[in-house]
């Protein structure tokens, strides 16, 4: 493999109180954000509702949109702009999606440039219903894919380094929710996928440096378990970085020019990426040197 880190010798588990804190920081911002917005903000895919995409020949501002829309009793409407000044996303709580619906909302936005100074280039409806149910699925996915992880790395290595990796991918999930809400953006099917892409990075990083602890704990049975972690997380780092920074670059090229619609999603991989790096780095080898530390004093007292 190309290496473009060699012979370092970083002490990363003497960090790991910082890190401690940094992460506490962002992941109680988070935290505080998502009960200030009353929990997350989910899109038409788990909340229901029929989503209106229109574009308008000329610049408009949400005030002439919402203004129109009350018109038709849809005052409380979320609206919002969709890449430019001239594009909007328009979420109507109701879900009916009849004809009368639809040719309503097409009137209402004709009062502003007129038939022919807009284009409605999406339409979707989903019902309530449907998206809590969307809501529970997405929830117990990721439930599920965390109770497998803790039983396979259980099996594969020991109890305390699925504790390690468990509260790695708990870390990367809560603080890419917290900055979803912080920055006020939309949980949707697509993110749902990314969060799932994160979990699975995230436990591949932890899994390649557990799996080197082993390896060393076994040729160095007499050295400190915090040597061996910091021997292992120094010598998998070239290969961390590397596979990071080639997975990023194409997370990016999405991010910058992939289009509105696409935006979110890639905004949750290029979050979870550099999240999940540092979590198996600064969190998931810190909580298993904890646990060891904690079994050893339980067995000499």
């Amino acid at each position: 493999m190309f290496e473009l880190i060699k012979n370092i010798n970083i002490d990363f588990l003497g960090k790991r109180k910082l890190a401690g804190i940094l992460s506490s920081v962002v992941i109680l911002a988070g935290l505080v954000s998502l009960v200030f917005h009353g929990g997350p903000h989910y899109s038409i895919d788990f909340e229901g509702g029929t989503e209106v995409q229109v574009l308008f020949n000329e610049p408009t501002n949400v005030e002439d949109v919402r203004t129109a829309l009350a018109r038709i009793d849809y005052g409380d409407a979320a609206i919002r702009e969709f890449g430019n000044p001239e594009e909007y996303l328009i979420h109507v709580k109701t879900a009916t999606r009849s004809e009368e619906q639809v040719n309503t909302i097409r009137e209402a936005l004709a009062e502003i440039h007129g038939e022919s100074g807009y284009e409605i280039r999406r339409l979707e409806s989903v019902g309530p219903k449907i998206g809590k149910e969307l809501r529970w699925d997405m929830i117990s996915a990721v439930l599920i894919a965390m109770i497998g992880i803790v039983i396979y790395i259980s099996i594969r290595f020991q109890f305390m380094y699925a504790v390690g990796a468990l509260v790695a991918l708990c870390h990367d999930v809560l603080i890419t929710l917290g900055l979803f809400s912080l920055l006020n953006l939309e949980i949707s099917l697509s993110v749902l996928a990314a969060f799932l892409f994160i979990v699975g990075y995230s436990l591949n990083d932890t899994i390649v440096v557990f799996d080197r602890v082993r390896e060393n704990a076994k040729t160095k049975r007499h050295d400190a378990f915090e040597s061996v972690l910091n021997l292992s997380l120094n010598q998998t780092l070239n290969r961390t970085v590397i596979t990071s920074l080639t997975t990023l670059t194409v997370v990016m090229i999405l991010l910058f020019f992939g289009g509105e619609v696409i935006k979110p999603f890639a905004f949750a991989l290029t979050v979870g990426l550099i999240v999940g790096t540092y979590s198996s780095i600064f969190v998931a080898s810190p909580v298993v040197l904890i646990w060891d530390e904690n079994q050893k004093k339980n067995k000499n007292s």
